[in-house]
C-alpha cells in the first residue's frame, strides 16, 4: 500500500466525521444530554487525528501522482493549502473537545459555552472543508472540474515546464 492509497483511506474521515459529529453535536445541545455531546467530541477528536493522518500521507500521494497527465500542480496545490487551513481547524476542533471533556468532569459551568463554541467553529469550518473535498475530487476526478480549470490547469504545467 502506497501513500496514494493510504491517503484515500484516511482522508474521508476528517469531512464525514465533521459532519456528523456536527448534527450529533447539534442533538446533545437540544436534548441537554451529555452523553451524546460527548459522542460529538470523540468525533471530533478523531476527525482531528484523521486530519493529521491525511497530511502525513497527502505529501507521498503527492509525489506519486503530479506527474500524471491532466492533474497539474496548480490543483494540487490549491488542494494543499486548503487541506492545510483545513487541518488547523479540525485541530482547533479536537483540542475544544478535549477542553470540553475536561471542564465537563471537573462539572465547570463553562462546559457549555465550550460546547457552543465547538458548534459554531465546527459549522464555520464547513465551508474549508467543502472545498477541500471537492478541490481533492478534482485532482483525480477530471469530470468534476470545470472544463475552464482543466485547459488552465494544462496550459499553466507546460509554461513551468518549459
Amino acid at each position: 500500500m502506497n501513500d496514494a492509497h493510504l491517503h484515500m483511506v484516511v482522508n474521508h474521515f476528517p469531512i464525514i466525521g465533521t459532519i456528523l459529529a456536527i448534527g450529533i453535536l447539534i442533538a446533545g445541545l437540544l436534548n441537554k444530554n451529555q452523553s451524546i455531546i460527548n459522542t460529538a467530541y470523540v468525533l471530533f477528536i478523531i476527525g482531528a487525528v484523521f486530519g493529521i493522518l491525511s497530511m502525513d500521507t497527502g505529501e507521498g500521494a503527492e509525489e506519486l501522482v503530479e506527474d500524471m497527465p491532466s492533474i497539474g500542480w496548480k490543483i494540487i496545490h490549491e488542494h494543499e493549502e486548503l487541506a492545510e487551513k483545513m487541518a488547523l481547524l479540525l485541530d482547533a476542533l479536537g483540542i475544544l473537545s478535549l477542553l470540553g471533556f475536561y471542564l465537563q468532569y471537573k462539572k465547570n459551568p463553562k462546559q457549555k459555552l465550550v460546547s457552543y463554541a465547538i458548534l459554531i467553529l465546527s459549522i464555520a469550518s464547513l465551508f474549508v472543508i467543502q472545498k477541500v473535498g471537492t478541490s481533492g475530487g478534482e485532482i483525480r476526478h477530471t469530470e468534476i472540474r470545470k472544463q475552464s480549470n482543466v485547459t488552465d490547469n494544462l496550459k499553466e504545467d507546460i509554461e513551468l515546464k518549459e
